[in-house]
């Protein structure tokens, strides 16, 4: 437990560490089997993070206009805006602009749970927009990729749908009823105290640990063209800016501080986790948009751990 303390805290270099040990594995040794992994480390990603959630939250009733404010940049701005910009950089990577795309259609993650308390938002909105826009890109996510992509690549829908039953669907009802037994076995004041916070650490070592496979197999790739970190590095940051001054204004606008941080992280946190699981098993050519992938991971975390600290400054307490 003290290990994966050490990971959480430091998430930056294990992410780093766990990239160049994938390079240098990849590069020297034959890494092939390593893809029968990716299947159960997204699982162990996924279900720790699902036991922190609050489902009873789902039975109160929300804020509808920032609800619907979140899944319309979420499934309908955010979507598109990655498609034109994975167009303009990646014409003729068709590979990378589905990366892109799997990027701006899977939004939240339990991560935009954590940032929001850091921040001092609303929490139970952010923890709605969480469970909506899972179960909402669980949906969507086939039909849009079909829609944007389907004339430039074969889109396996039943495996799609397999896999986001896999790590959305089985992970969501086994970690409402492993909630369920240990709030009745130790209590709710203890599962909340106690036993909770260790889930998450469970969920950021399986972080560090798939994008290390994903980087593996791919590592030949990565070492013959170094020159494309920079290559996707640039569209990532105008990505990730646009949504941030983007969401940051629908948020001042229209909602007050602790909404308006909800929105935000509801909304600039996207669920790279699913995005690479979906990119691994569901399109076995696409090994070069795990990379988008990584490097999205390391983006993320630095943009979201700047916007808690001038959120303070962007949202005046009320």
């Amino acid at each position: 437990m003290r290990l994966l303390r050490i990971i959480k805290k430091h998430l930056i270099i294990s992410i780093f560490a766990s990239i160049t040990l994938g390079i240098i594995v990849g590069n020297y040794f034959d890494v092939s089997s390593l893809k029968n992994l990716i299947l159960p480390l997204t699982f162990m990603l996924v279900y720790p993070m699902k036991v922190t959630l609050d489902f009873s939250m789902l039975l109160e009733k929300p804020n509808y206009k920032l609800q619907l404010s979140a899944q319309i940049l979420n499934f309908v701005l955010f979507p598109l805006l990655a498609f034109v910009i994975g167009f303009i950089f990646f014409k003729d990577e068709t590979y990378i602009r589905l990366g892109l795309l799997l990027i701006g259609l899977l939004p939240t993650s339990g991560m935009t749970i954590s940032w929001t308390v850091m921040a001092k938002g609303n929490i139970h909105e952010a923890i709605r927009m969480v469970i909506i826009g899972l179960l909402i890109g669980a949906i969507v996510t086939p039909f849009y990729i079909e829609f944007y992509l389907g004339s430039e690549v074969d889109i396996p829908i039943g495996q799609i749908f397999m896999q986001i039953m896999v790590v959305i669907f089985i992970p969501l009802i086994l970690a409402y009823i492993t909630q369920k037994v240990l709030i009745k076995k130790y209590s709710y004041e203890v599962f909340h105290k106690k036993i909770k916070p260790v889930f998450p650490l469970f969920s950021t070592l399986g972080v560090v640990l798939i994008l290390f496979v994903a980087i593996s197999l791919k590592a030949k790739i990565l070492v013959s063209n170094p020159e494309i970190v920079l290559e996707i590095l640039l569209p990532l940051m105008l990505f990730y800016l646009t949504m941030f001054i983007v969401s940051t204004l629908v948020a001042r606008v229209f909602f007050n501080r602790e909404d308006g941080i909800a929105l935000v992280n509801g909304t600039l946190i996207r669920n790279l986790s699913l995005s690479l699981a979906i990119i691994l098993s569901a399109f076995p050519d696409a090994g070069i948009a795990a990379l988008l992938i990584a490097v999205a991971y390391v983006l993320q975390v630095q943009i979201a751990a700047w916007n808690v600290k001038i959120s303070k400054y962007i949202f005046k307490s009320n």
